[in-house]
């Protein structure tokens, strides 16, 4: 077993339960909660551990493109991952898969959420949540509804009988062996999966539509807003309501009675809740509202972030670790905004995202700033009387952050810092 994270170690509850007494390897040695030795890769018997087996079972942040799986599998070694090991059992007649460049985490909790609301047990889970194979998950259900990551998409062999595409956009490219293509065709691998009947698409989505080859021979293009029923989930923005309609079209095509309903929907509807740091309020101040958009981590999602806010003053703060993606469309996407956007561009990359802007004539100012505190003042300031400050950063938290968490709570520390000054 390769990686002993979150669901490093639930593989090896899996192997355990199988009664499979694994070696199990990861960036450095350490002991485990249960006395387990996990050896470092880099060592001799790290090393020797992976190329003396049969099989290794590899955590998703292994990238497929690294050199060490790639010799493996030279060599005749079978490298497997969690997820898919699961789908190859399990009733996948009964599964949704859900994926997409962003997107995907709301899709799947307002899939999830319907299918409880309409009186039927369900497990949500994946690369949100608990995975599904786990000994201790409980799996007692009549519906799973599963996110997958890029990540995790490569690791499938046999698909569930529905995928449903939220958006594609550049993301990952380290892990994708840095090309977009890759990474394209990595993301969508799960769509043409042998047992997948029906993918459901997002139909608004360009970069969907002009990869729509990659998505097999039987898509389902969601192209309409939800009706009346999708008002009961209390989501910001257009986005969001198409994350909706795609998600409910998603359990159609699985069978799940009621979701053809409009009021059985509409009623299953209310008790949605809305995940965190996914345009999230988070308090208002004399009118000026803050919003925590910590997980959009790309250019697609912090658009159509600044696109919930029509008509309003948005002060937009961005900015993270660096991964290299372009944002030349972030500077593009903007120009129409130039008038009511104040982009306050934060380290680690807020200086290349700032000069990517500067690049491209008509965007709005731009402001750079030390940190996230004097971000969040500057763009409170500015906001006023009835504007938005809206953390949406199109960079991800790692570096100075330990999670998209931790920045959105130093984004309402800075807010709460607004209200004691």
């Amino acid at each position: 077993m390769w990686g002993a994270g979150v669901e490093g170690r639930a593989n090896l509850r899996k192997l355990h339960e199988l009664g499979v007494d694994a070696a199990v390897v990861d960036r450095s040695s350490y002991t485990l909660d249960d006395d387990t030795q996990v050896l470092a890769v880099d060592s001799e018997a790290g090393r020797a551990a992976l190329y003396d087996a049969d099989v290794v079972v590899k955590s998703p942040g292994i990238s497929r493109y690294d050199d060490v799986v790639r010799h493996l599998e030279q060599r005749g070694v079978e490298v497997a991952g969690g997820i898919g090991l699961w789908l190859a059992e399990a009733p996948r007649d009964r599964i949704v898969c859900i994926t997409g460049t962003k997107g995907k985490s709301t899709t799947t909790s307002i899939a999830g959420s319907l299918i409880r609301g309409l009186g039927h047990r369900c497990f949500v889970g994946g690369n949100l949540g608990a995975p599904p194979w786990d000994p201790e998950a409980n799996t007692e259900v009549d519906y799973w509804v599963i996110e997958v990551s890029s990540y995790q998409a490569t690791d499938v062999r046999i698909g569930p009988r529905v995928v449903a595409v939220t958006s594609l956009s550049q993301d990952h490219l380290s892990w994708h062996g840095n090309s977009v293509h890759n990474y394209y065709r990595d993301k969508l691998s799960l769509c043409t999966a042998p047992g997948v009947e029906r993918v459901v698409a997002n139909g608004e989505d360009v970069l969907l539509r002009a990869h729509s080859a990659l998505l097999g021979p039987s898509v389902e293009w969601v192209a309409e807003m939800p009706g009346n029923w999708a008002a009961e989930l209390q989501l910001l923005g257009e986005h969001n309501l198409r994350n909706a309609a795609v998600a409910r079209r998603a359990l159609v095509a699985l069978g799940v009675a009621g979701a053809a309903d409009d009021r059985a929907v509409a009623d299953a509807a209310v008790d949605y809740e809305p995940l965190p740091s996914r345009l999230t309020m988070v308090g208002s101040i004399g009118g000026v509202d803050f919003v925590d958009d910590s997980l959009s981590t790309n250019v697609l999602p912090t658009l159509a972030a600044v696109d919930a806010f029509p008509n309003r003053r948005v002060a937009l703060l961005v900015g993270g670790f660096e991964r290299g993606i372009d944002y030349e469309p972030l500077a593009d996407g903007l120009v129409p905004r130039a008038d009511d956007v104040l982009v306050l561009a934060m380290p680690d990359n807020g200086p290349r995202i700032a000069a990517a802007l500067r690049s491209v004539a008509g965007t709005p100012p731009v402001v750079e700033c030390e940190d996230i505190a004097v971000a969040t003042t500057r763009g409170y300031e500015w906001a006023q009387p009835a504007g938005v400050v809206l953390l949406s950063p199109a960079a991800p938290s790692f570096g100075r952050y330990l999670d998209y968490r931790a920045r959105a709570a130093a984004f309402e520390e800075a807010m709460r810092g607004i209200t004691s000054a």
